[in-house]
């Protein structure tokens, strides 16, 4: 069943399967200039701030998030499939594409 995740750095929505990682999901709004590395949890590209909704999450790169930050709701977008609708901050280092040109 396909979740909606809304990125509350530019207001844009998309659906997201249980089976889907979260950066699958926010590649396939076709958006140019949205980096992505190594889709394994190593890079640190696609650190996202998970604001509300439910998420399974995999092993990720201490290098890139914190005990900490993880307690916080900070992951790699690469590692995580949500488990209901969620609402995201663009945080790592690929916010500047995905907020370029978008105006509030």
């Amino acid at each position: 069943m396909p979740h909606k995740v809304l990125i509350e750095d530019t207001q844009e929505e998309y659906s997201c399967r249980e089976d889907q990682h979260l950066l699958a999901g926010m590649e396939a709004l076709g958006r140019k200039g949205i980096p992505v590395g190594c889709r394994g949890g190593g890079c640190g590209v696609c650190k996202i701030e998970i604001t509300s909704g439910q998420f399974t999450k995999r092993v990720m790169s201490r290098d890139h998030v914190s005990v900490e930050e993880e307690e916080k709701g900070c992951v790699l977008a690469c590692r995580v499939k949500p488990q209901s609708d969620i609402r995201l901050k663009v945080i790592g280092k690929m916010k500047k594409n995905v907020v370029r040109g978008v105006t509030k």
